[in-house]
C-alpha cells in the first residue's frame, strides 16, 4: 500500500505558512502541515497561504500546535488553530499538554474534538518527554477518558523511541486512532533530562535512514498506509540549507531513499 509524505511544519520552523507551503511545492510534496502561530495568522497570511497552496495543488495533513496549559482551560487562540485547520481543509489538528491532571487533559481535548468534528478534523494527541503525557499507554488513556470520535493519537518515531516502546507496542492499539504519523530518523538514545530531550526533538532529528531509530519495524506496525508527516527538526539541515526550498528538498531526497531501500510505497 502506499504512504501519503507530507513536509511537516517543524522542518522550516522559521518560516511563515505561506513559504513553507511554497517550499513543498517547489520541492515535489504532495502534502503540507502548518504551524498556526495565531497573532502571524492575519488575514495578508491566510490569502498568502491559500494562494500557495492552490498555486502547486497541495493538500493540507495538519495544523499545529495547540498546547493544553496547565489548569487545562482554553482560550480562543486555541480555537483559532482549529479554525485554520478547517478553513484549510486539514483532517488533523496536532494537540499537546502541559496539564498533568489526565481527567482534565481529557476535557480539554473533548472540548477541542468539539470543536473540530464539524470540520471532520481528528485531534491527535502527542505524547513526548517534555509534556505531561509521556507515553503512548498515556495518550490512550486520555484519549479513552475524552470518549469522542474525533480523538486520536499521533505517534512520532523520536518519541515513540524516547518514551521506551517497542513496535509491537503498536499492535495492540485501535487502528482508528492512529490517523496519522510522524516520522524522521535520529540517536537511539537521550540523556534522561528536560534539556537533552527539548534539544533531541528540535534540533538533532535527522532524515529516515541518517541515524538509529528503528523506522521499519515502526512502519511496518503502524496501520497500512498511514499518511507520513516528514518532521526533520535539525540544526545541522538548518544550517546547512538556510533556504527553505533547499532544505526541504534535501530532505524529501533522504526520505525518498530510505523509502525506496526499504520496499515502502510512496505516492
Amino acid at each position: 500500500m502506499t504512504h501519503i509524505l507530507s513536509l511537516a511544519a517543524g522542518t522550516l520552523p522559521e518560516f511563515l505558512p505561506d513559504q513553507v507551503a511554497h517550499a513543498a511545492g517547489q520541492s515535489g510534496f504532495s502534502h503540507v502541515g502548518f504551524t498556526i502561530e495565531p497573532e502571524q495568522w492575519t488575514p495578508e497570511q491566510v490569502k498568502a497561504t491559500k494562494a500557495a497552496i492552490k498555486e502547486y495543488d497541495l493538500s493540507v495533513l495538519d495544523v499545529e500546535v495547540v498546547w493544553i496549559p496547565e489548569g487545562g482551560v482554553l482560550t480562543d487562540s486555541h480555537r483559532l488553530i482549529i479554525d485554520a485547520g478547517a478553513e484549510l481543509g486539514a483532517p488533523n489538528v496536532l494537540v499537546v499538554s502541559a496539564e498533568p491532571d489526565p481527567d482534565r487533559t481529557a476535557a480539554a481535548l473533548h472540548q477541542l474534538c468539539e470543536w473540530a468534528a464539524p470540520a471532520d478534523m481528528r485531534v491527535s494527541l502527542e505524547f513526548l518527554m517534555i509534556t505531561a503525557v509521556r507515553s503512548l499507554d498515556s495518550a490512550l488513556d486520555i484519549v479513552a477518558r475524552c470518549n469522542h470520535p474525533a480523538a486520536a493519537v499521533l505517534i512520532d518515531s523520536l518519541h515513540f523511541q524516547r518514551a521506551g516502546h517497542a513496535a509491537t507496542a503498536l499492535k495492540a492499539v485501535d487502528q482508528s486512532l492512529l490517523n496519522y504519523s510522524q516520522i524522521c530518523d535520529g540517536n537511539s538514545h537521550c540523556a534522561d533530562d528536560f534539556n537533552a530531550y527539548l534539544e533531541d526533538a528540535i534540533d538533532l532529528r535527522s532524515a529516515p535512514g541518517e541515524g538509529e531509530l528503528p523506522l521499519t519495524e515502526i512502519l511496518a506496525a503502524l496501520p497500512t498506509a498511514i499518511p507520513l508527516s516528514l518532521e526533520v527538526r535539525s540544526k545541522a539541515y538548518r544550517d546547512q540549507y538556510p533556504d527553505a526550498v533547499q532544505r526541504a528538498r534535501a530532505v524529501r531526497a533522504a526520505a525518498m531513499a530510505f523509502f525506496d531501500r526499504h520496499d515502502i510505497a510512496i505516492g
